[in-house]
């Protein structure tokens, strides 16, 4: 009789400590991973691009005069691409790849959830790959920034976007983990024009379509934007685990910039004129050796007269690296995404002795 009476009790109990238990799973399922996803997924964009290409018909017989008289005509032809992005703010300013939105002609951005956007194109460089565009929305879930200049190697972090289209199947972003692999990664000017400084390698998988998404830490903040892989092949377009990030602080510089003026400023002056050193001047002028740029005008009260130079003076290296040509002061002045106001390290000869100044960049007019 008293067991009839407690089976009710028993039974709750069972059921109680099986729910607790179910929880409990529950519960220990949820980790780093699983709430930085939670914190930055909604943030993260598709974006669809219909880019206008240039192409040109090669006549099929490789002869000259069959090319002069049936030259190459170009014609344009509209092709789709794909990619993602990340919201940066409230308002809906989106950080991208500048070579997802490059020719583009229509943009189409989907946030989570299907709601798509027609994407408006704010700015793009192309030395930095960093491109930001708008659409018209207020209250919209954004991603923080980290910091890109105390990751570690090893820690675990996030891919998120749209790889292959996939976002679109569910209209909501793929998720890929891994760790860092390396950090500070120069690559220098692509034949593109792009220049990758500092990157940050990853084997969290990255694929055809994860460009300009956010890569993001374990506690949700995102340290850098997906933009290009190694394959090992050129017959593969899949990850191998070798795939690539621009720096946040980097990107974040970018975009503001480009939010402001719609461009990048690197029209620059050094405010000297100069000559390369070949060998019959070095000779002439008993130079230590061939190669350098010889100073034949300064302006006055420009950035080389208030740096101490004088006409004469024979340029050796800029910020370390040699020069020789205009070509090699420009390069660095890109690659270093210097602007007006940042400085150059100059060393010089001058009778008969290396000397250093600092020369600080102005706007040219």
């Amino acid at each position: 009789m008293i067991i009839k009476q407690m089976r009710p009790i028993l039974n709750f109990l069972v059921l109680a400590s099986l729910s607790l238990a179910a929880s409990d799973v529950t519960s220990s399922r949820e980790n780093a991973i699983t709430r930085a996803i939670q914190k930055v997924g909604p943030a993260v964009a598709s974006i669809n691009v219909i880019q206008v290409k240039q192409y040109r018909n090669s006549p099929f017989i490789d002869d000259p005069l069959f090319r002069f008289l049936f030259p190459e005509e170009p014609y344009r032809q509209r092709v789709p691409n794909l990619g993602s992005g990340v919201v940066i703010s409230p308002d809906g300013y989106i950080i991208t790849n500048q070579h997802v939105v490059e020719d583009a002609a229509q943009i189409l951005v989907t946030l989570p959830g299907g709601e798509e956007y027609d994407g408006e194109l704010i700015g793009e460089d192309l030395t930095t790959d960093i491109a930001v565009l708008k659409i018209d929305g207020q209250n919209l879930p954004y991603a923080k920034f980290g910091n890109s200049t105390d990751i570690l190697i090893g820690e675990w972090v996030i891919a998120l976007g749209n790889p292959f289209g996939l976002f679109d199947v569910n209209k909501q972003p793929t998720a890929t983990v891994g760790v860092v692999s390396s950090t500070n990664l120069d690559f220098g000017r692509e034949h593109s024009g792009r220049v990758y400084q500092g990157m940050i390698q990853t084997d969290a998988a990255i694929n055809r379509g994860n460009s300009g998404g956010p890569l993001c830490n374990a506690i949700g903040e995102v340290i850098g934007i997906n933009t290009f892989i190694f394959t090992g092949s050129g017959y593969s377009e899949g990850s191998i685990g070798i795939g690539f990030a621009i720096p946040i602080d980097r990107a974040r510089e970018i975009a503001e910039e480009l939010k402001k003026y719609g461009r990048i400023d690197r029209n620059v002056a050094v405010g000297f004129r100069f000559q390369r050193v070949d060998r019959a001047l070095a000779r002439y002028l008993q130079l230590p050796r061939v190669g350098g740029l010889i100073i034949t005008e300064v302006s006055q009260r420009g950035p080389a007269d208030k740096a101490g130079l004088l006409v004469g003076d024979v340029v050796y290296y800029i910020n370390k690296e040699k020069v020789n040509s205009g070509g090699d002061i420009v390069e660095i002045i890109e690659e270093n995404f210097l602007r007006p106001g940042d400085r150059l390290k100059i060393e010089y000869y001058r009778e008969g002795e290396m000397n250093e100044t600092s020369l600080r960049l102005a706007k040219k007019a």
